[in-house]
C-alpha cells in the first residue's frame, strides 16, 4: 500500500451507508405492519445506489483510512460488486420473502453481510480482517437457516460449523504473527504455518479447498435468493482480500497455485453429473473459485494479475447471480424440470444460456474477458502450468453446463406455467454489456 494516511470518515461513506442502511431498514420494520414491509428493501436498495454512488466518486483514490483500511481500486472495486450483486440479491429476495413474518430481517441480514463482504476487500490489519470475516459469516448462517425447515437447518449447521473451525484457525494464524511481528498490520515475511492458518477463514469464505465443503449443502439447503446470495457476495471480499494478503504478507505462490489448481479440478470434477441445479452451480462456483486464486497466485509476479482479479470477481457476481435467478424464477432444482423451458418462456431460457455460456467463459460475455486475463496474468507470472491446467478445466466444464441447457431446446417437459425473471434478464445483459465494455473499464482505475 503506497498511498497517504487519512483520518477523514467520509472516506468510508460506502461502507457507512449501507450500514445506515441496514440500521433504519431494522427500526422501520420495527413499526410497520406485515404487509408494508417490502418498504425497508426500498431503503437497503437506497443505501446500496447510494453507497455505489459513492464509491463511483472515490475512483482514483489511493490512501490508507486510520492506519487500518484500505481505500485503493481494490477496495473500491469491491465496493462497486458488492452494491451491484447485492441489489440483484435483494431483487430476488423480495420475492421469496414478500409478506412474511420476519421479512425485515431478511434485507437487513443480508446488508450486514453485504457490510462484512466490504469491509473483508479493504481490512490492512489482522484485527479487522477478523471482525469482516465475523460480520460477512454470521447473518449469512442466519440467513440459510431462515426458512426453518429440515434442509435449511442442517445446510445452516454444516455451514456454522466448518465457518466455526475455519475462523478458529484464522485467529491461531493472526495471533502467530501477532507474536511474531509483534503488530496486527500486514507484515511480509510470515511464517509458512501461519500463512496456512490465516489462509483457512478465507478459503472457506472463497469456497476455495479444502474449505469448499459447505457450498453444495447450503445452495442446495437455503432459499434460492439466500443460496445465490452466500455462494456469490461473500467471494468478492475473500478474494480481494486473499489478493491484499498475497501481496503484503504471503511469500508463498507456490502454494496458493497448487491450492488454485486443486480448487478449480475438483469443483469441476464433481459437477459433471449433478442432477440438482443448485448443486451443480455451487460445485460451479468452487471450480469458479479456482480460477479466481490464479491472479492471487500470481500477484506481485504479474501486472495482470491485480486487473484479472478485478474484472473477473465482477464477471463472475453477476453472472452466477443470473444463473441463480433463473432457478428462483423456474422454481424447481431438478435437472430434468427444465426441459421444454425454451418453448413455454423463452426469454429466462435464453438469460439462462447467457449465464451457463458465461460461466464457460464463452464470448462476448465478461467471464470471457476475465478468463483470458487470467490466463495471461498466469503465464506472465511463471505458472505456464497453471494456465495451461486453467484452460483444461474450461474445456472440461462444457460438459455440465451443456448437460443443463440442451433440454432446455431439445426437450418436452411437463406443463409448465410461463415466468419471466426479470432479474435474471437485467444480470445475462449485465454480463454481456460487461464483456462488451472491458476495454472501457479496464482503464478505470
Amino acid at each position: 500500500m503506497t498511498g497517504m494516511m487519512n483520518e477523514n470518515p467520509l472516506d468510508l461513506l460506502p461502507e457507512l451507508l449501507i450500514l445506515a442502511g441496514a440500521v433504519i431498514g431494522l427500526l422501520t420494520g420495527m413499526f410497520l405492519p406485515r404487509d408494508r414491509q417490502r418498504i425497508v428493501a426500498w431503503i437497503c436498495a437506497l443505501a446500496l445506489a447510494g453507497s455505489l454512488a459513492a464509491t463511483a466518486a472515490a475512483v482514483g483514490r489511493d490512501l490508507m483510512a486510520f492506519e487500518l483500511y484500505a481505500v485503493d481500486p481494490l477496495t473500491n472495486l469491491a465496493r462497486a460488486t458488492v452494491a451491484v450483486a447485492t441489489l440483484l440479491a435483494l431483487w430476488l429476495a423480495a420475492g421469496w420473502a414478500g409478506g412474511a413474518a420476519r421479512e425485515t430481517e431478511v434485507y437487513v441480514l443480508i446488508m450486514l453481510a453485504a457490510l462484512g463482504t466490504v469491509l473483508l476487500a479493504g481490512a490492512d490489519d489482522l484485527l479487522v480482517l477478523v471482525a469482516a470475516y465475523l460480520l460477512a459469516s454470521i447473518p449469512a448462517y442466519a440467513l440459510v437457516a431462515f426458512a426453518k425447515d429440515a434442509h435449511g437447518t442442517e445446510a445452516a449447521l454444516k455451514y456454522y460449523l466448518m465457518g466455526a473451525f475455519m475462523g478458529v484457525l484464522m485467529l491461531a494464524g493472526v495471533t502467530l504473527l501477532y507474536g511474531t511481528a509483534g503488530t496486527t498490520s500486514y507484515r511480509p515475511g510470515a511464517p509458512v504455518v501461519a500463512v496456512i492458518l490465516l489462509l483457512a477463514g478465507l478459503l472457506f469464505k472463497a469456497g476455495g479447498v479444502p474449505a469448499h465443503f459447505w457450498l453444495p449443502d447450503a445452495a442446495e439447503g437455503a432459499s434460492r435468493p439466500v443460496a445465490a446470495f452466500v455462494t456469490t457476495v461473500p467471494k468478492i471480499g475473500a478474494f480481494v482480500a486473499l489478493f491484499r494478503l498475497a501481496e503484503e504478507v504471503f511469500r508463498e505462490p507456490l502454494l496458493l497455485a497448487l491450492i488454485a489448481a486443486a480448487t478449480m479440478t475438483l469443483g469441476n470434477l464433481a459437477a459433471f453429473y449433478q442432477d440438482n441445479v443448485r448443486r451443480l452451480l455451487a460445485y460451479s462456483s468452487i471450480s469458479q473459485a479456482g480460477y479466481l486464486l490464479v491472479p492471487v497466485a500470481v500477484a506481485g509476479r504479474s501486472d495482470l494479475a491485480e486487473p484479472a482479479l478485478l474484472f473477473y470477481v465482477a464477471a463472475y457476481a453477476v453472472t452466477n447471480l443470473g444463473a441463480f435467478a433463473v432457478v428462483q424464477a423456474a422454481g424447481t432444482d431438478r435437472l430434468q424440470d427444465y426441459a421444454g423451458l425454451a418453448r413455454r418462456s423463452p426469454w429466462p431460457a435464453a438469460a439462462l444460456v447467457v449465464c451457463l455460456l458465461g460461466l464457460v467463459g464463452t464470448p462476448p460475455t465478461a467471464v470471457f474477458v476475465g478468463k483470458l486475463l487470467v490466463f495471461a496474468a498466469a503465464w506472465d507470472g511463471g505458472y505456464a502450468w497453471l494456465a495451461v491446467l486453467a484452460a483444461v478445466n474450461t474445456v472440461a466444464s462444457v460438459f455440465y453446463y451443456l448437460r443443463w441447457i440442451r433440454p432446455v431446446f431439445a426437450g418436452e417437459g411437463a406443463a409448465a406455467p410461463r415466468v419471466w425473471g426479470w432479474p435474471a434478464l437485467v444480470a445475462s445483459a449485465g454480463s454481456v454489456a460487461l464483456g462488451i465494455a472491458s476495454g472501457a473499464l479496464l482503464l478505470i482505475r
